[in-house]
Parts: C-alpha cells; structure tokens; sequence
C-alpha cells in the first residue's frame, strides 16, 4: 500500500463526499410519528418486493440485481414509532415543515441556491429497506460550496430525504428489518469530487459535520450520520462506498480503494491479450456434482449434503489471472468470490488456489482433462442450488468481461477494518420517478428569510465560545464539541455543583477508553448519563463511580444506575471508613516508617481497591494522609 500512499496523485485519486444527516425534528418526514428507537415489536409482517419500470418502461441495474436474489422481507414494528404509513398502507402525510426549515438553513450556511418549488421523487429500492419498494426524496438546492481552512469545495446537490429502515439480520432467504428509523428526515449533502490525501478528504467530512452541528438542528449520536464516499482512479469507473460512519474509518477506505482500483487497473492491463468474448455459458459450464461425492473436501461435503449443485466454469487463457496480486489482497479470484455471496453463495475454488481446500492434486488433474484445458486455462468452481447458481455464474462471467476494463462502477459496503466489499451494481437513471401522493413543495421569500436569519454562526467561533464560557481548554472545548454529547453537556453543566472540566473529561475520554476495551456505548442512554451527575451533585454517589456504572451499564451487567446503587453500592459511614482505613494502616506500619508520606500512594491503592466507587478518593486521601503523619511523627 505504501506505493500508493505515494503515488495518489499520479494514479488519479478522486473523492467525493455524499453525507446523510437526520434532523432532530422529533417527527418523521411524512407522518406525526416521534423518532424513538425500541427493541420491543409486537407488530411482524412479511413482504416480498418485485421489480418495477421507472416511468420511462426501463429497469433500473441495481433493482434487478436485488431482485434476483429473491428474498422474503420481515418487518418489526412498534405502534409507538410507526404508523400505517411506514407499513405502506396508508399515503404519506404533508412534509414536516421542521424538517424543511432545517433543510433551508443548511442549503444557506453552505451557500446553496434554494429553488423556489421542489418535487418530491421517489428512488427504487427494493433491497427491504423500505417497505414501499422506494425512498422518497426531494431536492432543495444545487450549487454552492464549503470553506475548508479557507479553500472552497463545491457543493454539488442538497436533498432532503427519509431515512431507511434498521436491518436487524440477513438470512440467506429472509432479510429482517425495524421500522423505527424508517421515515426520519435526513438531508443528503452531495460534494463535488476532489483530489488530495485520505486526511484532507477526512478534514473535508469533519468540516461539514462541524457545520451541520452547529445549526443544533440535527440528531446527535451512533448512526445519525453517516458518509458514502464516492472514489475513482484515472481511467475507471466510480465506485460508491456505503456505510462510512467513523472519520478514521473514512481514511481507511479511502486508501483501500485506492490500492483496489489501482490493482484492478494493473490486472486489466495483463488481460488485454485475452479474447474475454469466449468465456460464457455456452459450452463452457460443467456438472461436477457427481465427480465430487468421493471428494475428500468437507465444504464441498457439506455443499452436497444440503442438496446443492457442484459446476465448474471453464475460462480460456485465465491462468494465473485469478491469483494474481498487483497488491496484498487485490485479487480477481476475490473480486469474483465477492460477487457470488450475495446469491447466499459462499464463495468460489479457483484454479490458481487449488490444490486446497481438501481438493488434492489428482482431483485437479482429473477436472483440466474433463474441462480440456491447456496450460494457459483456468477455471472456477461454484456449488449452490440450481435456482441460485445460474444467477451466480452470469454475475462471475460479466465481471470477469468487466475486469479486462479496469475498475467497474459499482456499489460497495464498508467495514469495520475499512476495507471494501461488493454490494451492488450502480443505479442507473431509471431509477426514479415522480411521487403521486405528494403536490409540488412551494419555498416561500418568508422562509428564505428564516434561513438567512437562523443560519448559525461558524464551528470555530462556536468552540470559542464553549472554551470561554466553561472555562475548558482548546482541546477539551473542541472534543466536547465534535462528540455526540454536546446538548447533553451543557445541560449537566446548567447544575453549577459539576466541574464543566470533569464532565467534558468523562463524556469525551472516560466513555471513549471504556468503548476502546469493547464495550457497547449504545447501550449507556443520554438520561442514565444525566441521572449519574445529578446523583454526583446531590452527593449521592461518589465521582469514581461514574466510570463504573458505566462499564457495568456498557457491558451490559446492568440497565440502569438505579440497578447499580442497589446491587452494587452499599453506604460506609464515617467510623466504617475509619476503621477500615486504620485496618490498612495498621498492617503496613513497616512500609511507612521505611517509605514516609511516599508510602500513601501504594495504600491509597489498597484503599480504592475496595472503596472505589463507594466513597470519593478525596475523603479516602484526606483520612489516609492524617493516619500516615500520626505514624511518622510517632
């Protein structure tokens, strides 16, 4: 990868920044409903979602992608965040005048030309993720441009949008989604691709998610934003990343796909001087499920036993081709593996891997002569069920067409180490179409106005003025800032008896290391937080409890800090505590006579070891340090 990092600009790196923001408007788009999340759905259904034309009589790429995978779609539901409406069986309401104000003021802070009447469109989607088979979107503005430390990026396009539903689980025939985020107000922010590195283009992310931040009009936490990230090398087709929520993860995929696409381009180049035109179904596929039952190999065993197929596709003069490594995880073979499980196909065997796999030599031998092949052919092997496998081998063939130019458009999924991997086909135009259900959005001058006059001033004077007005340092005024508790931490500190230094201490570092050592942050709630400081200043806790209740909330031991005082916390009143203190004292009169007052950090230790979180570390110091001095003067 290191080749790369230093040759961005000589391979043609091109980013852009499409970021999806929900508004905290507290309604959903087009119905009443409040935005709550829930694990309780007592309302299920089923759907299953087919394919439609666009209004223009074409099928859009990616919907017919989705579609053959056939999947039945599971819906949760909880009356209390859903509606007929986001079960489809009711029209949407009128738009959220809210959410379209909030819309306005950041088509305004980003200098975007507002049109004066908006049609709200609908954009196929049949993956599940919306029970209609679409999303309804709607454009606000075109144009425009972000300051970035004083260059201007250009601002392609501003929408306002709903939300997708929460997928719970994917199943190899049934998909399984929640209803409580289908329908949220999201603005979609669309920026004009740019050169540079992977940390300018995360600087660029951080700056528009400062800005939206600022307006105090968008959620706040785990998902509320997330970045689809649009990379291109010179000469290759635009690959869409999905799901980028982290900025550190943003750098990740970008270098990712940069070594992909470069990769890609460098194995499209040694295919030049094969005729890819003769690898197709025609007389290229073979049933080996019959010469496999005596395979030693346990995943093809296994493949046999749960009644699936076993083909081999041969391909002319792809030797070496499916294994070959331009860079560390760049490969054909693995590009093709991708493409496959998404028919709930586990992968493929290809002939550069084998043997492998309890596939042995004598095996491959036997499958070149039943193929025919010459030294300079490769070939694949797939095992799935009949329905699913010809489906599979048309996306392996066209992507082996594909390769031999470069870098295909595509759709891809982040994850969570930054790397990429295959998700769908890019969307064509077909893919929308007017909406029936909802008249022209007319933007008046009077709204025009509000957005003027409520467009917030900017990120870094606001930090300014959080650093002056809680006395915080820089660093710690701009983590509070950037971190989901903004709200949250001024509305602790609004109670004068907490330290705003401590809060902000607790919120941006002390949550941070304990996700760090994997614990669940969505699981600690913004109310149990706020309850723990009120708690501390009524002197009802004491402030090294705060780290505890959340590790036992965040791994899950308990639910809320009431169920931590009860279970855990048991009061040490002051002739306790002095004999408790005095017990360890008393036990290590040696080390303080030898050690002196050097000696009350390793009893302060012993001390804290069992009254942590049960008395503060002030008064445990201040009773420890007389006890010590009554010794050494002794």
């Amino acid at each position: 990868m290191s080749n790369v990092s230093a040759d961005l600009e000589k391979i043609g790196l091109l980013v852009g920044l499409e970021i999806h923001q929900q508004l905290a408007t507290n309604k959903k788009l087009f119905c009443r409903c409040p935005q709550l999340e829930t694990d309780e759905y007592p309302i299920q259904f089923t759907r299953r979602l087919r394919l439609a034309k666009s209004e223009l009589g074409k099928y859009d790429p990616a919907a017919v992608f989705e579609s053959s995978k056939s999947k039945i779609i599971k819906y949760n539901a909880n009356p209390k965040s859903s509606c007929l409406v986001e079960y489809d069986d009711e029209p949407p309401h009128s738009l959220d005048s809210d959410a379209k104000a909030t819309a306005l003021i950041i088509a305004s802070a980003l200098h975007s030309s507002i049109f004066n009447e908006s049609y709200v469109m609908r954009k196929i989607v049949i993956d599940g993720s919306n029970t209609s088979g679409f999303q309804r979107t709607m454009l606000v503005s075109q144009g425009g441009y972000l300051d970035v430390e004083g260059q201007n990026v250009s601002v392609q396009s501003i929408c306002l949008e709903e939300d997708a539903a929460k997928l719970l689980n994917d199943a190899e025939n049934v998909r399984e989604y929640a209803l409580d985020r289908l329908g949220i107000p999201l603005v979609e922010i669309a920026l004009a691709p740019v050169s540079g590195t992977p940390a300018q283009i995360k600087k660029i992310a951080l700056t528009l998610g400062r800005l939206l931040r600022v307006t105090r009009r968008v959620a706040r936490g785990i998902g509320s934003i997330r970045q689809d990230v649009n990379v291109s090398v010179a000469g290759g087709g635009i690959v869409e990343v999905k799901g980028v929520q982290q900025l550190d993860q943003l750098e990740k995929v970008i270098m990712f796909e940069a070594k992909r696409q470069h990769g890609l381009q460098i194995v499209a180049e040694k295919l030049a001087h094969v005729d890819i035109e003769k690898i197709s179904k025609d007389g290229n596929v073979f049933d080996l499920s019959e010469f496999f039952t005596t395979s030693k190999s346990k995943i093809i065993q296994k493949s046999l036993k749960e009644g699936a197929s076993i083909k081999a596709l041969r391909t002319r003069g792809l030797a070496g081709m499916f294994g070959f490594e331009p860079y560390e995880g760049v490969r054909l073979g693995r590009e093709l593996g991708q493409q496959v499980r998404f028919f709930g196909i586990g992968g493929i065997f290809h002939s550069d891997e084998l043997p492998n796999y309890g596939i042995e030599s004598a095996d491959v031998e036997k499958i070149r002569e039943k193929l025919e092949l010459g030294k300079d052919d490769g070939f694949l092997i797939i095992a799935g069920t009949n329905e699913k496998i010809d489906f599979a081998i048309d996306a392996i063939i066209n992507r082996i067409k594909d390769a031999k130019n470069g870098v295909p458009a595509e759709t891809r999924a982040a994850t969570p180490t930054g790397e990429t991997v295959f998700l769908r086909p890019r969307p064509g135009s077909s893919r929308m179409y007017p909406e029936t259900d909802i008249p022209p959005v007319i933007t008046s001058n009077e709204e025009l106005e509000f957005a003027r006059a409520n467009t917030p001033i900017s990120w870094d004077e606001t930090i300014a003025m959080l650093q002056k007005k809680y006395e915080l340092n820089a660093q710690l005024a701009e983590q509070i800032f950037d971190s989901d508790y903004l709200d949250l931490f001024e509305s602790i500190c609004a109670d004068k008896k907490n330290n705003p230094n401590f809060v902000a201490s607790v919120l941006c570092s002390t949550i941070t290391n304990l996700e760090r050592r994997g614990l669940d942050a969505s699981l600690l709630k913004p109310e149990q937080i706020a309850e723990s400081f009120q708690m501390l200043s009524e002197q009802k806790i004491a402030k090294e409890s705060l780290e505890i209740i959340y590790e036992y909330i965040m791994s899950g031991k308990i639910k809320t800090v009431q169920e931590y005082i009860q279970k855990y916390l048991h009061d040490v009143n002051d002739s306790e505590l002095e004999e408790f203190i005095g017990k360890i004292v008393s036990e290590n009169v040696n080390a303080i006579k030898s050690q002196g007052e050097r000696a009350s950090g390793m009893l302060m230790g012993m001390a804290m070891k069992s009254l942590r979180g049960k008395v503060s570390g002030e008064k445990i110091n201040k009773i420890l340090t007389i006890k010590i001095r009554e010794i050494i003067d002794s």
